[in-house]
């Protein structure tokens, strides 16, 4: 009985002291046993979730992926995440895994097993077996790359985002890729990445492009990269980085450019684009970020700039939650209350950041000039 459970599981122990293990994965969907490669963060702890990337052909992808992972994380630019890649060069089986109907353009009888292997073997044992977020990547190339736009047909994808390098299109899926983009109730990241050189798929690409590019809808984030100088074979080295770039831009710090197109221009009140930023962190990576201090100060910079200075006030609480040792908190919501025309509240909440911690272009000596001014005006 243990002898079959652990057939079942398909994997050899894992030595989570290393960063990078290849095991054998012995499937009962595909009756084969499978070459599969792990990356896991030098820190890996069960008191925090983690991304799962997905990465078919690993022999040429794997260690592009984990490099970017790596690099990324590390500056903080996305969060620490766990890399699979199933190997698939070897007899080519990346075409059998990865083949479809001429007639319908559907997976063939071994391209449904192995549909399955990932859906119901592999990311189930990783989800039960780590601390696996609720966001997922899959990452393909050519043929694989398709393969990926199948879990776009179920009503609730694994995946919430797709890395699809110069994909090879199998019949309609120009039509139902878009299809399912549009129906999708869930948050998507789609990335079509393709080289300007010429290719047999390279209008069907296109015309996915433009059906895709047609979809209103704020649940989607779709990003096309098309590579000038790129061949069929290095547009994967120039894709990936980009991608990363794409999907976890809501991740980083909200950049000067992100303020002046996106957060001045909006109609919607100032506060309401931070707490919306931090919350599809929290939705789709299952935790709380804590507040970059840069965002704090973006968000303050547009309410003055805006004059949006009921923003100050969730602003001000905010800042109490995630800074509460500094003036921060105290410091907004006096001048929260100053521009409103509540003077004695404002002087209270001044006299309050005075007590506490400096912190940025706060001071002391700028929440004093402030007591001052009041008092100057209102004769105290």
């Amino acid at each position: 009985m243990k002898k079959c459970l652990f057939a079942l599981i398909g994997f050899l122990c894992l030595n989570l002291n290393a960063q990078v293990q290849k095991e054998i994965f012995e499937s009962f969907k595909l009756q084969e046993r499978r070459d599969v490669s792990y990356y896991f963060p030098e820190d890996y702890s069960d008191d925090k979730l983690y991304p799962l990337i997905i990465v078919l052909d690993a022999d040429y992808f794997f260690d592009l992926v984990v490099a970017n992972v790596k690099f990324q994380s590390r500056l903080d630019r996305m969060p620490e995440s766990i890399v699979v890649g199933i190997h698939q060069s070897e007899n080519d089986l990346r075409w059998e895994d990865c083949d479809w109907e001429d007639g319908t353009g559907l997976p063939t009888e071994k391209g449904k097993m192995f549909y399955e292997f990932l859906g119901t073997e592999l990311i189930p044992y990783m989800a039960t077996t780590y601390k696996i977020a609720p966001f997922k990547m899959f990452v393909g190339y050519d043929i694989t790359a398709n393969f990926g736009n199948y879990y776009l047909f179920k009503d609730n994808s694994f995946f919430n985002s797709f890395v699809s390098i110069s994909p090879v299109l199998a019949p309609e899926m120009e039509n139902r890729v878009p299809e399912r983009l549009s129906a999708l109730n869930q948050t998507i990241f789609y990335n079509l990445i393709l080289e300007k050189a010429p290719s047999e798929d390279r209008q069907l690409i296109l015309q996915m492009n433009h059906s895709i590019n047609s979809i209103e809808k704020e649940s989607l984030h779709y990003f096309f990269d098309e590579y000038e100088d790129a061949d069929h074979e290095s547009v994967a080295a120039y894709g990936i980085s980009k991608a990363f770039d794409n999907v976890f831009k809501i991740y980083r710090p909200i950049t000067p450019e992100e303020y002046k197109t996106e957060i001045v221009t909006s109609e919607e009140p100032v506060f309401n684009y931070l707490e919306k930023r931090y919350n599809t962190i929290e939705d789709l990576f299952g935790f709380e970020k804590q507040v970059e201090l840069n965002d704090i100060m973006a968000i303050y910079a547009a309410c003055l700039k805006k004059q949006d200075y009921e923003s100050l006030k969730p602003l001000a609480d905010l800042c109490k939650k995630e800074f509460p040792e500094t003036m921060m908190g105290f410091y907004f919501e006096a001048e929260h209350y100053e521009f409103l025309g509540e003077p004695k509240k404002a002087f209270k909440a001044f006299e309050k950041a005075f007590q506490m911690e400096e912190i940025d272009f706060l001071t002391k000596d700028l929440a004093l000039e402030k007591i001052d001014a009041l008092k100057a005006d209102f004769g105290w």
